[in-house]
Parts: structure tokens; sequence; C-alpha cells
């Protein structure tokens, strides 16, 4: 444990959301003295972690999951205290979109209904310990539900679908951070224009990535629909996505349908197919990593998310241009090296790995940070988003710090022959991670190996993609046009 002084100061019945809570956090602990500042709600789970960093004094030991906790170790007394009432200050002005103030914030969702009688959608973002009983008071009200929460037991999850089935409604998660209804973007979504073309995901970056290529190809989302990690599995046995594809399928403005996920369960996998079987539609299914499997004449398989854009488009994608790779081999040491992919979109990382199988690439997934503990010989890839690097912290997406050391780390290792990384825009990311990443590359400028991004965006959103795309070459970053074709551009430079 670090030294200095320690305490917690709770805020008795006080909710914030939790990326709110997490930007606080983390604008605290950058003040002069400041070890560590986290601020959570008070849930068994959340003091278990503040109790492991040693910031749990008998205050926050003795607080309620309602409450919050403000928790932070400094270097003196002082300091400590000034900090508190730093954290405190930024809790009374909370701040929305533009950093303004918001002017409505409803406690409860009956007040919400009371002022939106016509609403038929509810997000649900809330410590997970709480969330499964929202998201039901929400569906037994009528309403489609969008569970951001994660931590939700397996067996809620089953029970909300089941409840979701029998009534006609989405339930969305949990673990859902990504939609696009009939065009308007929810999460971290992009901002695409409206089309033909439906979208069905179990992950948020898989989607993004999906709609962004079709968008920057000329076509459009008619609506993204967005299921939870588990949603395909044995237990829930595609609950959310039976619904959201008899949703689609009953759109007339919906001509195409895309289903994107890790591989399913196998009986899962079957009663999909039997469903697909049944529409007139055509339809892409992009189990990342899967082989080849049996599917009805009226779908294709994609192996990539590129692929999976490129097949509903009907083939009017556009394919990597051959100056990526020549701008890479001009920026490559010639030596080979081990790839280190340091991503903060999980899907991203996942079709990463599927590329690199494909080349005869063997690469260890998720291994320790380099740098932090063990780094491992030979090419590796890291979801920066997994639970074991974000516990307690923002989403690399919404704080891309987290990256920061161990591309630093890669950047000065003479092992290290490529860097891969992803740039994720759109609404709810970090308003500028291509600065962020050229600033950190700023500092080993001449030795560096090559590093290749992708940008998952478009003009539309509020980072604006190639004002992106700019900064990162300026940089000395090469910019490939997806993830897949970034993934292919650095196994041709390691294979020679």
């Amino acid at each position: 444990m670090s030294g200095g002084v320690a305490a917690t100061r709770v805020r008795a019945g006080f909710y914030l959301d939790s990326v709110a809570l997490m930007r606080i956090s983390r604008e605290v602990e950058g003040l002069a003295g400041v070890a560590a500042a986290s601020l959570m709600m008070g849930s068994p789970s959340n003091k278990e972690l503040l109790r492991d960093a040693g910031l749990l004094d008998e205050a926050g030991d003795a607080a309620g999951p309602n409450d919050l906790l403000i928790a932070i170790r400094a270097d003196d007394g002082d300091v400590l205290h000034a900090a508190l009432d730093a954290a405190e200050a930024a809790l009374a002005q909370p701040s929305g979109g533009g950093g303004r103030r918001q002017a409505w914030n409803p406690r409860s969702l009956e007040t919400a209904l009371r002022a939106l009688p016509s609403a038929n959608l509810a997000i649900v973002s809330v410590p997970g310990e709480f969330a499964a009983r929202e998201a039901r008071r929400a569906l037994e009200r009528g309403l489609n539900v969008m569970l951001f929460s994660d931590n939700v037991a397996i067996e809620d999850e089953v029970s909300l679908k089941a409840l979701a089935r029998e009534r006609g409604l989405l339930m969305m998660g949990p673990d859902c951070g990504t939609a696009i209804v009939a065009g308007a973007p929810i999460g971290f979504a992009n901002a695409v224009p409206r089309g033909d073309i439906g979208l069905i995901a179990a992950s948020g970056t898989g989607l993004q990535e999906v709609a962004c290529l079709i968008a920057r190809a000329g076509g459009g989302i008619s609506h993204g629909i967005g299921v939870g990690g588990r949603d395909l599995g044995a237990k829930v046995g595609g609950a959310t996505t039976l619904t959201a594809l008899d949703a689609l399928d009953r759109d007339p403005a919906t001509r195409r349908i895309v289903l994107i996920s890790k591989p399913p369960d196998p009986a899962t996998a079957g009663r999909i197919a039997e469903r697909i079987a049944g529409s007139r539609k055509r339809f892409t299914l992009c189990f990342i990593g899967m082989g080849d499997i049996d599917l009805p004449a009226n779908a294709g398989q994609a192996a990539t998310l590129r692929a999976a854009a490129d097949d509903a488009l009907a083939g009017a994608g556009a394919p990597e241009p051959a100056r990526t790779l020549r701008e890479a081999q001009t920026r490559h040491r010639g030596d080979g090296g081990a790839i280190r992919g340091l991503y903060s979109g999980g899907s991203l990382c996942a079709e990463a790995q599927a590329v690199l199988m494909e080349a005869g690439i063997e690469f260890a997934s998720n291994v320790p940070i380099p740098g932090a503990g063990g780094a491992e010989s030979g090419h590796s890839l890291i979801d920066l988003g997994a639970d074991e690097y974000t516990r307690g912290r923002p989403h690399p997406m919404i704080e891309p710090e987290v990256r920061d050391a161990p591309l630093a780390t890669a950047l000065a290792d003479p092992a290290t022959g490529v860097v891969l990384v992803d740039v994720v825009l759109g609404h709810g990311a970090h308003a500028d991670p291509a600065g962020r990443l050229a600033a950190v590359l700023a500092a080993h400028r001449g030795a560096a190996p090559a590093v290749i991004a992708s940008v998952c965006g478009t003009e539309e959103d509020p980072q604006i993609r190639s004002d992106q795309v700019a900064a990162l070459r300026e940089a000395g970053i090469v910019v490939a046009e997806s993830n897949a074709g970034a993934a292919e551009t650095a196994a041709a430079l390691v294979a020679g």
C-alpha cells in the first residue's frame, strides 16, 4: 500500500452515473499531491475494490449501497481535505454534453415517464447490483430496455429476456454499450446515415466498425441493435437476437440484416439459422473466429467485420489500398519483430486475432501488460477494455490513458516490430484519442517501431474522422482503412 493519508467521505442517498463518477475520479487524481481518488456507489463489490486499494475507512465501510463514497489518498492531511472538497464541488455541477449543466435530471422512472409519456425506450446505467431491478420495472411499464450496466447475474438476464419476449419488447444487454435506433445513436455509437441495412451485434465496437464501414462506402443503417455478450450463449439461448431478428424482418425499411458476434453456442446457432431460413430477406453472419458453418440459402458468412460490411453492401465495400502496406514498409525497421496489439475495442481485438490466425501467426491474448509484471515474448494482442484493466477506472474509449504505459513500453522495446492500435470515435468516446496517441509517440522518435492504426468513425462524429486521421499521420502513424486492414498490414510486415 502507498504512503500518505486516506479518507472516505460519504454522500448519503446520492447517485450519479458511473461514467460521470469515473471522470471526476480522474480529475481529482490529477491534482498535485493526490495519489489515488475513486468515487463509487457503496455496493459490496465497490467497497471491496476500495478496501483492496487501501482507500476504505470506517465511515465508508458503514455506507449502504445507495450512498456515494468519495475515497482519496493524498500526501498529507491538507491536500486530502482539499481534494475531498474538490470532489464535492465537481459533484455539485454534473455536466452533460458540451460541458453545460444538465437542466433536467429525473430521480426516478416514474418522474421521467410523467414528463415523457410517449417514451418507449429506457436506458439503464446503474451499478450491477440494482440494474436487473430497474430493467424489470421498465419492462413491466411497457418500455424497451437498453441495459448499459454490467455485472448482472446470468439468471437475471435470462429472466429479464423471458419477460421481454413475453411482452414483445427488446431487452438489449446487459453490458450493451451501443445501439442505433431509427438513426439515433445511443451509448458508444457513431453518426451514420439512415439506410436499409439492419445490424444485430453482441458487442459494441463490432457494431460500430461495421456501421462506419458501410457509411463510408455510401450505405446506411436502418437500426443497430445490441444484444449483450452472453445472448448467444447456451444459457440465454439468443433470446434478444431472436426478438431483434423478428423486428428487423418485419421492418419494411430493412432490406439486409447483419449479425455480429463471437462464436455462439451450437444449439443457439441452430435456432438462429432456423429463424433466418424462414425469412425472405438476405443475411450476413459474422461470427468472429469461427470456421465455416452450414447456413440457409439466404445467408452468407463473413470472417471479419470488414467482410461483413462488404457482403451487406453486395460487394461495394472498398478494399485496403496497396499504399497502406507501402507506407508501413517505409516505417518498419525491416527485421520482422513482434506485433504488439493494444486495443480499446474487444471485437476489434478479436478481429485482429482472427486475421493473424488466418495468416498463420501465433500470438498471446490478454497477457500481462508489457512492462507491468511479466511481458510475454512474441506477438501479443491485448483488449484494454477487459475487466482486469478497467476495474475502478473508465473504459479506454472514454479515457485512453490506460494505453499510455503499455504503448510507451512497446515503443521502447527493441523486440517490437509493429504496434497495432484502434481509435474509436463517436458519441461518448474521448474527445481527441488521436491526440493522446500522438503525445505518447512524440517521446519515441527515431528508432520506434511502425505504428499502424485504424479509425472507427465517420465525418459526422463529434471528433470528425478526417481530423483524427490527419493528426495520426502527422505523428508518423500509418492509418489503415479498416481494423482488418491494419492487422493484415502488420502480418505482412513481420512475415517479411
